[in-house]
């Protein structure tokens, strides 16, 4: 947020410089790793950007605005340094975001069809599970929510604050989006899965183990998925 004529190009150079930075291989391995080609429009996009520009883009205002997949981004985004002027703004933006009307079926449409664009292109071995992107894994969770969130954020404003996939399908029965049972015990599902990848992480093993280990939980998310999207279409 700064007038300066030549912001865009002092921010960008810091920005670059600031992930060479984060990005410094050490004796342990990378520090973090970082994907500026999820920025909106790609490497050809800005690095930077204004944040009047920022509301603009999210709320579809103007002729280059946010998809829907940006849309599930921003039910889990959030600000982490800055002046708390612009994290009060950050926020209005996001729950605005969150709170605008939509479509239910093409909103469940779009989502649904972005699930099985990456489930294509992460292919998993027969007999074994993968607990983030097989059916019945973490992102059908995650999805589930995120479509939760945008469709009914602004009748329920329990599904506004960023809490987390455990909390959100908790509150999200709570008020009745879902039958009795299926989101906390969706819940509990996604709570061991991400246990069983923070694990593995750990030990830098593999994410997929042999599909009965993980059964009741793939059928918990499964259930939790249906629910939302049997009764969206």
């Amino acid at each position: 947020q700064d007038d300066d004529p030549q912001a865009g190009e002092i921010y960008a150079q810091f920005v670059r410089r600031l992930i060479n930075w984060l990005t410094v291989k050490t004796a342990e391995g990378d520090l973090y790793e970082i994907d500026t080609a999820l920025r909106p429009n790609g490497n050809s996009g800005l690095l930077v950007t204004s944040f009047d520009a920022f509301a603009d883009y999210q709320s579809r205002r103007g002729s280059n605005t946010a998809w829907t997949w940006e849309h599930q981004a921003m039910t889990r985004a959030r600000f982490c340094v800055g002046l708390p002027a612009l994290a009060d703004a950050f926020e209005g933006v996001r729950r605005d975001v969150i709170r605008a009307p939509r479509d239910l079926a093409l909103l469940a449409q779009e989502i649904v069809a972005m699930r099985h664009k990456l489930r294509q292109a992460r292919p998993v071995p027969a007999g074994q599970f993968d607990v983030k992107h097989s059916p019945g894994g973490m992102v059908d969770a995650e999805f589930a929510v995120q479509y939760l969130v945008l469709g009914h954020g602004g009748a329920y404003p329990e599904l506004l604050d960023n809490v987390g996939n455990i909390a959100l399908l908790i509150r999200a029965e709570q008020v009745g989006l879902l039958p009795v049972g299926v989101g906390q015990t969706a819940a509990d599902a996604y709570r061991e899965l991400r246990r069983v990848q923070h694990q593995a992480r750990l030990d830098e093993m593999p994410t997929q183990v042999e599909t009965s280990t993980m059964a009741t939980e793939s059928q918990a998310i499964l259930a939790l998925w249906h629910a939302v999207f049997d009764a969206a279409s």
